[in-house]
């Protein structure tokens, strides 16, 4: 292997590390939002904010594993998260709900063009389970699930967690 080989798998693998810790803070930031909806939302919804939580609780301690694996120390959650908008009833959590896994979605999105092989398989996969989720929340899809979302801002999603972002973002 040749030193620009070696350079170029270092960078890759850093770059991969980076995206995984960003996916890692907004899997944080969705478990503590999803803790806000299921106090928020209705009887006839709460076992999806149940499942949900679920989803990216599990979500979450796969991606400490693989941050491990990559090399590096998993982030820790924050205390508390502040939350895009108010969240009073119902219909606000049903709304955040479809935000969170929209964030999501979108940081997965990073990490599918920052990983490969196995990770990036893991990382498309999160995002299509986000996208379902948000579309059961909202009531309808977009074109492409975690692109949308960069495409309206000039640069990275405001209140996405990304590797630069404070802890107490959501």
């Amino acid at each position: 292997m040749t030193a620009s080989t070696a350079r170029a798998r270092r960078e890759e693998r850093a770059m991969a590390l980076k995206a995984t810790q960003a996916a890692l803070a907004a899997e944080h930031a969705a478990v503590y939002g999803y803790g806000v909806v299921g106090g928020r939302i209705g009887d006839d919804r709460l076992q999806e904010a149940r499942d949900g939580y679920a989803a990216h609780r599990a979500r979450r301690d796969a991606l400490a594993r693989t941050v491990r694996d990559l090399g590096g120390t998993p982030e820790g959650a924050a205390p508390a998260y502040a939350l895009p908008f108010a969240v009073p009833d119902a219909a606000a959590a049903v709304r955040l709900a479809a935000e969170l896994e929209n964030r999501v979605a979108a940081v997965y999105a990073d990490l599918v063009r920052a990983a490969d092989g196995a990770l990036r398989r893991e990382a498309a996969g999160a995002l299509r389970e986000a996208a379902v989720r948000a579309v059961r929340w909202r009531g309808s899809g977009v074109a492409f699930p975690g692109l949308t979302e960069r495409a309206a801002a000039p640069g990275p999603t405001p209140g996405v967690p990304s590797a630069s972002a404070s802890a107490g973002e959501l």
